[in-house]
């Protein structure tokens, strides 16, 4: 068995941790923040500041990836998820009964909840884990390195300790200073790749009220659209809900939407965001900001092969892709999945793994960056709706289950874009969609940009 070192104690460390954990390996996990999450999920959600992690309280949705990894490696985790209020949300629930059963239909779930349930509840899994040590308050300073080229890494540097492992996971997340530390050791670099997005995420946080209406009813959707913006609606866990805006870093209105009065007032102005408003929900909280965001790979392996052994990384120390799509929970469970079933195998040489991520992981990172790429072109530049047929493709999805199977497996990671909706079977109910809807033209259904600027303006 082997002895592991852990970076990190966010939900891919904690993840990685109980995985390996539970087939009997030592692990070990540092995590330089004393406070855990757990003991008060509100006051942890709305209180606990984390200038670190400030997706920490932004909006998530967690995808059918988080749920099939936790029911297959953690069932007591997905159990206590759902304890905690997390709710399930099949994509087929849009309609008023579920089409015919398709093998791989039972994994279309959406898990709603805020990311600090999930944080709470591998956190309690861990603390039970005998194999697993947390090291709470405790920042890891650098690594201890051995011989031989590739450099081995063979343990980590607390202050002025050093304790030694088999093999050390970096998942300290986007800010990593594990590459770094490695160029120091005389590795060669790590192969970074970054795209900056230009889009920027504002949310503010909603209760449905104890003796008022649970949600808007059926046909709502959670999702709506402005050529400069867009805005959703998260359902989450225990009576919460978000209401999202995005929208270019460059538009000049972007800090008027701090305001709570303003932000709300233009949020109303989008269908899906008016419809939870109207439910007479108490704030929860002020507008949430998050923008320099980027989406970044980190390969520790180049051309020559991995840069070094004893090392791997993990969850966004790996991939950080921004939350538009929602992946990176997903992504660092896949990997923490991975990891624990062929750790031996990493130990001794972690090409594999490396090769494996590029096969797995890789084309989610790549898409991300396309969608960004068009996503801020179009919110820059006030881009007018999408050409008759992909429109009709996101419409008609929300009539026709066969096209909202292609949606939700996409959406869940489970088949790229060009494998779900290139088969004839969408191609054919699209197309006998628009024969029934000749009249059907691509429009946003958010304001303008007069009323945008009058509402920011007023």
């Amino acid at each position: 068995m082997a002895r592991v070192a852990v970076i990190g104690g966010g939900i891919s460390g904690l993840g990685t941790a109980l995985m390996l954990g539970r087939r009997g390996h030592t692990v070990t996990l540092y995590e330089q923040d004393a406070r855990e999450a757990g003991a008060d999920l509100e006051q942890d959600f709305f209180g606990w500041g984390r200038p670190r992690v400030p997706q920490a309280v932004q909006p998530h949705s967690l995808l059918a990836p988080v749920r099939t990894v936790l029911r297959a490696e953690a069932p007591d985790v997905y159990e206590d998820l759902l304890a905690r209020g997390a709710r399930e949300f099949h994509d087929f629930d849009w309609f008023d009964e579920h089409p015919p059963h398709r093998d791989g239909d039972e994994d279309l779930v959406t898990l709603r909840t805020r990311r600090i349930v999930l944080e709470a509840a591998l956190t309690a899994a861990v603390r039970r884990e005998a194999t697993v040590e947390v090291r709470r308050g405790r920042r890891v300073s650098g690594l201890a390195v051995g011989e031989g080229r590739p450099v081995r890494v063979t343990g980590v540097r607390v202050g002025a300790e050093t304790f030694g492992a088999d093999l050390v996971v970096d998942a300290a997340g986007r800010r990593s200073p594990v590459p770094a530390w490695l160029v120091e050791a005389g590795c060669r670099p790590p192969v970074v790749e970054s795209h900056r997005t230009g889009i920027a995420y504002l949310c503010r946080w909603y209760r449905l009220r104890a003796d008022g209406p649970r949600d808007p009813g059926r046909g709502v959707k959670t999702g709506s659209a402005a050529s400069f913006a867009l805005a959703g609606v998260f359902p989450s866990d225990n009576d919460t809900f978000a209401v999202n805006l995005l929208l270019s870093t460059a538009d000049p209105t972007r800090g008027a939407l701090t305001d709570p009065e303003v932000f709300e007032a233009v949020a109303r102005r989008f269908p899906a965001c008016a419809a939870w408003l109207d439910l007479d929900a108490e704030p929860q909280s002020a507008v949430l900001a998050m923008a320099g965001l980027d989406n970044r790979w980190t390969a520790l392996a180049d051309a020559e092969g991995p840069v070094v052994t004893g090392l791997v990384n993990a969850g966004d120390s790996l991939i950080h892709t921004n939350p538009t799509s929602g992946h990176g929970v997903s992504l660092g469970l896949r990997a923490a999945r991975y990891l624990a079933g062929h750790v031996d195998e990493v130990v001794a040489d972690p090409a594999g793994y490396h090769a494996w991520t590029v096969e797995a992981l890789r084309p989610w990172f790549d898409a991300q960056v396309a969608s960004d790429r068009a996503n801020e072109q179009r919110l820059a530049e006030s881009a007018p709706p999408p050409e008759r047929r992909a429109a009709a493709v996101a419409t008609c999805a929300f009539e026709d289950p066969v096209v909202m199977r292609a949606r939700a497996k996409v959406r869940h990671l489970v088949s790229r874009p060009d494998e779900a909706y290139a088969t004839e079977e969408v191609d054919r109910h699209v197309t006998a969609w628009l024969a029934a809807h000749p009249d059907f033209e691509p429009e946003h259904d958010g304001p303008t940009r007069d009323q945008w600027d009058a509402l920011i303006a007023g």
